[in-house]
C-alpha cells in the first residue's frame, strides 16, 4: 500500500504542475513568435530569469521539492489508507503536516489562484510574457521534484523532513 501511495502522490503532484505547464505553454510559445518591442524583450528576459530563481530555485528546489519528496517517502514507509487515497494532497502538505506547512500550502494555493485571476486581465503580449516566466519556473520545479523524489526513494537516507506532526 505504501508503494501505491508514493506513486500516486508523486504522479498526482507532477500531473498538477505539468497540467499548468501544458495550459500556459502555448501562450508562452506564442509570445516568442510575436513582434515584441525592445522593452518587452528586456522585460521577458528579466522576468524569466526572476521566475527561474524565485519560483524554480528558491520556491521549488529549496523548499517545496525536498519537503514534498520527503512526504512521498514518508507515505511509502508509513502508509495509512486515507493518506494513500489522498496522496497528492498529503504530499503537498494540506493535511497531516505541521501547522506551518499547512498554512504555507493553503496560502500559496490561494495566492496562486489570485495571481491566475489577475494575470488573465493582462493585455497581450504581457500575459504571454508572464506565462513564459511561469512555464520556466514550473518546469524547473517539476524537474527538481522528480530529482528529489528519486533521491528520497532510491538514495537511502534522505536528510529532508516530511514535516509531519
Amino acid at each position: 500500500m505504501g508503494v501505491v501511495g508514493a506513486i500516486w502522490g508523486f504522479t498526482g503532484v507532477t500531473a498538477l504542475l505539468s497540467f499548468a505547464i501544458y495550459r500556459l505553454a502555448p501562450r508562452a510559445w506564442e509570445v516568442l513568435q510575436s513582434p515584441l518591442t525592445k522593452g518587452q524583450w528586456i522585460f521577458l528576459v528579466v522576468f524569466a530569469l526572476f521566475m527561474v530563481v524565485a519560483e524554480g530555485y528558491r520556491g521549488f528546489q529549496k523548499k517545496f521539492s525536498p519537503r514534498t519528496a520527503a512526504r512521498v517517502k514518508f507515505l511509502r514507509d508509513h502508509p495509512k489508507p486515507l493518506h494513500v487515497v489522498l496522496a497528492p494532497f498529503f504530499c503537498m502538505g494540506y493535511f497531516f503536516a505541521n501547522r506551518r506547512t499547512q498554512i504555507t500550502a493553503i496560502c500559496l494555493t490561494l495566492g496562486i489562484i489570485l495571481l491566475v485571476v489577475l494575470v488573465r486581465y493582462l493585455p497581450s503580449p504581457w500575459r504571454g510574457i508572464v506565462d513564459f516566466g511561469v512555464v520556466l519556473g514550473l518546469s524547473y520545479g517539476v524537474a527538481s521534484f522528480a530529482i528529489y523524489t528519486l533521491q528520497a526513494l532510491l538514495g537511502g537516507k534522505f536528510a529532508h523532513s516530511p514535516e509531519v506532526p
